[in-house]
């Protein structure tokens, strides 16, 4: 897992600055678990009462951690509780000696800390198929619980990252009955990533007061319009995890209150943006609306199958308007549909419509809108009412380059 110097031509110019979450406090260290001289463990400490629901891969092949926090999700929030998480190796595939690692470090961040080890949620990410080196972390508990602290999420962001070029975080603020109540949340994720629940690591912190229930309720229906709307090659990672932490310290309970749900929602899209603009290789963010499918979970089926296309992405990364591997992908999905009535653009250009090139089409404005950083396809199905939008990057040869040598 070679590290990446090169920052991807999508990422924002800075960090956005994230505001203090009141009831968490983050530290980070180079515990050397794959690379000597990189920071690659990141502890997060939550103060009694945090509520915490969370959504996992349901990848057949999931890690031990995430069979772990599967377990605990539900709990108890009578205590405090903690997120301890390491890049640079996965701990998946590694049978009942990676289970054995991943207690360990729980154990120890348990006893560190003074919490149950039932309120230790853990992730791992990196290499597949090595099992985690567990006292390289353990060793470094005492260093981290020394620097505990509330304005370091920025560090805590770099410490997730694997083959990332920029970290990722995301805010908002809101406010119910004339108080305010914030959001943070950091993510990682660059390559392994398709939509089924969560497609990297995400954690999201907020200072209001929610029921685990109400919380969970929101993630789960949020994730799907978010996370689960993301791809950058189709591949579903062994280790997604998204975990949301409501510490409760303002005191406010946004419980039903549609604009915290509203900012939760943003903040939570804005994340799996980010991913996608980190995507190996990526040199184009490409948003996909599919519309008039017999419904919803057709034009979803139909936004995917060009979303994953190698030949649609490689178009777009040779900022090519070739429509007819678009054709070709709404014909290979499976969902209902007819080549008669399809409809297609790019970006305002009408391209095609009732299955047949518009009569006022120009391919030099077509490819004009290609040449963009930004780019939006537009396929109407012609069949119903139902609409998906799914967002992913273009495939350049910067995605073999990193993935051919992930593990030298």
């Amino acid at each position: 897992m070679a590290k990446i110097t090169t920052q991807s031509p999508l990422a924002p110019t800075r960090f956005p600055d994230l505001p203090v979450i009141d009831g968490v406090r983050f530290a980070t260290t180079q515990a050397g678990v794959r690379y000597a001289g990189r920071t690659d463990v990141m502890l997060a400490e939550l103060i009694p009462g945090t509520a915490i629901a969370g959504t996992f891969t349901r990848s057949s092949t999931r890690s031990a951690a995430v069979l772990d926090c599967q377990e605990k999700i539900g709990g108890d929030a009578s205590s405090g509780a903690a997120i301890i998480v390491n890049s640079g190796n996965a701990n998946a595939f590694t049978g009942t000696n990676g289970a054995k690692a991943a207690k360990a470090v729980v154990t120890a961040v348990a006893d560190t800390l003074g919490l149950p080890e039932a309120r230790v949620f853990s992730s791992s990410t990196g290499v597949i198929g090595e099992v985690l080196p567990d006292t390289r972390i353990t060793a470094k508990l005492a260093e981290l619980k020394e620097g505990l602290a509330a304005d370091t999420i920025e560090p805590a962001a770099r410490a997730i990252m694997t083959t990332d070029t920029f970290p990722k975080g995301a805010s908002a603020q809101v406010t119910v009955d004339g108080q305010t109540v914030k959001i943070a949340g950091i993510a990682k994720g660059s390559g392994m990533i398709a939509p089924d629940m969560a497609t990297m690591l995400v954690y999201i912190f907020t200072d209001a007061k929610i029921a685990r229930p109400a919380l969970q309720s929101l993630i789960s229906a949020h994730t799907q319009n978010t996370f689960n709307c993301i791809t950058v090659d189709s591949d579903t990672s062994t280790s997604d995890t998204l975990i949301a932490c409501a510490t409760g310290a303002s005191g406010i309970d946004v419980t039903g209150n549609a604009d915290f749900a509203t900012a939760m929602h943003d903040v939570m899209l804005d994340l799996a943006h980010q991913v996608i603009r980190d995507g190996e290789g990526a040199t184009k963010f490409v948003e996909i609306t599919v519309s008039g499918a017999a419904n919803d979970a057709d034009a979803r089926t139909h936004a995917l199958s060009i979303a994953n296309s190698p030949l649609v992405k490689t178009a777009i990364a040779g900022e090519d308007p070739n429509w007819g591997r678009i054709v070709m992908a709404v014909g290979k999905s499976g969902a209902a549909a007819d080549r008669d009535l399809l409809g297609i653009s790019f970006g305002n250009v009408r391209v095609a419509e009732n299955g047949w090139v518009h009569p006022d089409y120009d391919e030099a404005d077509a490819a004009a809108h290609m040449k963009g950083e930004n780019i939006k396809i537009g396929v109407d199905i012609g069949l119903g009412s139902g609409t998906a939008t799914v967002w992913t990057c273009d495939l350049t040869h910067g995605y073999i380059d990193i993935n051919a040598d992930y593990r030298s």
